[in-house]
């Protein structure tokens, strides 16, 4: 206990010396070589983008025969070689990866030529229902994603070192002491709880923003409206030093943009991702449509007679990973749905365009004090051991205050993992849900295939 304290106590200057240390040293080599490198890629013909993806689908499609069990396995099984794979049409030969055949062939699907020193293990809160964990590489994954944010945001003007608010699912101290926010000097950001926005605590907020004086806003498009709603009601003015709002990791509605755009008046900034790390893709300094990153990923738009359930304009997303070698996936089904576009640009980049995302759609809860929290901060932000026990998990909320967690189970799932669920729903809102847990056998899909992880029964959003 004396030793944690000691070391929470020295966290903060080491972090305030670490910050004094120029960015061009303080980022690694894998950064800045990415970063250099998006930086002149972005602008490549198109002829030029597809030579560099087949090279490096080939080069991964190689790796993964030699090292990985699983695709070694599914390569023989089909009688097929890395070498038969010979343009992008080719790849059909390879079956789709799902999250259950990840789930249930996670060690197969990790490289044998990897250390496990070298490995970090990431979850993503499985917001199609169907939670899932993979592996990454330790010091040299985080870096290439990093690169890959900055780039993108570069288009509207962010720079490295730029100061930001940050209002995502980041737990900032401890729920118990009420901290609304902390500073972090290293990424220059302040960092709000997104924990403790309610209609009292909001005017602090607020307030704290325009003493900060922050060059952008990082946000979850759900924390932000509300933010956004209580400044439109109030006759709040706009914080003049922020030049752009940064959202992600929620899909971004059209009444969501205006909304914040009128409210704090400048640009809104959207971009698409995963956990999984298999497609990337954001705005650009002059069009609200998608631009994804052809050195990040290769996507397949699958039609509805291939996968029962994209109707319209939809198209599932099915993606191969380009970058993560640790543990490629190959085919991947996101289980999102987007609607593509044929249109270039007129930023002059050559990437393919998504004109609108259907997946992940947001979702918010509301608590016994009134305080709104979106699913992303209450879930999909924390780590749980329990989701590698459950096969499907549903979110039901009748009542104010109440939800009910519908489970799936696998075999190993005990108490244990129930209250480990129960305590870390129950932290985030500081006690402010009564949960109860039903379990059964499956949950039933939506209309297009999809699972709703939230079913808001409560009409507190207009």
């Amino acid at each position: 206990m004396i030793l944690e304290k000691f070391l929470k106590f020295l966290k903060a200057p080491l972090k305030r010396i670490y910050s004094l240390i120029p960015e061009k040293i303080r980022y690694s080599k894998t950064f800045w070589d990415t970063y250099n490198f998006l930086n002149e890629s972005q602008w490549w013909s198109s002829e030029k983008i597809e030579e560099y993806q087949f090279n490096k689908l080939s080069a991964l499609l190689e790796h993964s025969y030699e090292n990985i069990p699983y695709y070694r396995k599914i390569f023989d099984q089909r009688s097929i070689k890395p070498q038969n794979i010979r343009n992008f049409e080719d790849l059909k030969k390879i079956p789709f990866l799902t999250k259950e055949i990840i789930r249930n062939n996670l060690n197969d699907l990790v490289a044998r030529n990897f250390r496990k020193s070298q490995l970090y293990y990431c979850t993503t809160g499985g917001s199609t229902g169907i939670p899932l964990g993979i592996y990454h590489e330790k010091y040299v994954t985080a870096d290439i994603e990093w690169a890959y944010m900055l780039m993108q945001w570069s288009r509207v003007g962010f720079k490295v070192g730029d100061r930001s608010v940050i209002l995502r699912g980041t737990a900032v101290g401890s729920v118990e002491r009420q901290n609304l926010w902390e500073y972090n000097p290293t990424i220059k950001s302040l960092i709000l709880s997104p924990y403790h926005l309610s209609e009292c605590s909001i005017v602090k907020y607020l307030n704290k923003i325009r003493e900060f004086e922050p060059d952008y806003f990082q946000a979850y498009p759900s924390l932000i409206t509300i933010l956004a709603r209580f400044m439109k009601a109030n006759g709040i003015s706009p914080f003049k030093s922020i030049k752009a709002i940064l959202c992600g990791s929620e899909h971004l509605y059209q009444w969501q943009r205006k909304l914040l755009e009128d409210a704090f008046g400048c640009r809104v900034y959207s971009w698409y991702g995963h956990s999984e790390q298999v497609v990337l893709a954001g705005e650009c300094e002059v069009s609200n449509y998608y631009h994804i990153f052809p050195e990040y990923g290769i996507i397949e738009p699958i039609e509805k007679n291939e996968i029962n359930h994209a109707e319209g304009n939809l198209h599932e997303m099915v993606s191969t990973g380009l970058n993560n070698y640790v543990c490629p996936l190959i085919r991947y089904r996101t289980m999102d749905l987007a609607e593509f576009s044929d249109l270039k640009c007129e930023c002059g980049r050559n990437h393919k365009l998504i004109k609108k995302i259907e997946g992940r759609m947001q979702e918010l809860v509301i608590t016994k004090n009134d305080i709104i929290v979106s699913l992303t901060s209450l879930i999909f932000a924390q780590h749980f051991n329990a989701f590698s026990k459950i096969r499907e998990m549903q979110l039901i909320q009748e009542k104010k205050g109440e939800i009910i967690v519908k489970i799936s189970k696998i075999n190993n799932y005990d108490s244990s993992d129930e209250k480990e669920i129960f305590d870390k729903l129950s932290q985030a809102v500081n006690n402010g849900l009564d949960i109860f847990f039903e379990y059964v056998d499956c949950i039933p899909r939506a209309p297009n295939g999809k699972y709703k992880f939230l079913i808001q029964k409560l009409n507190f959003i207009s």
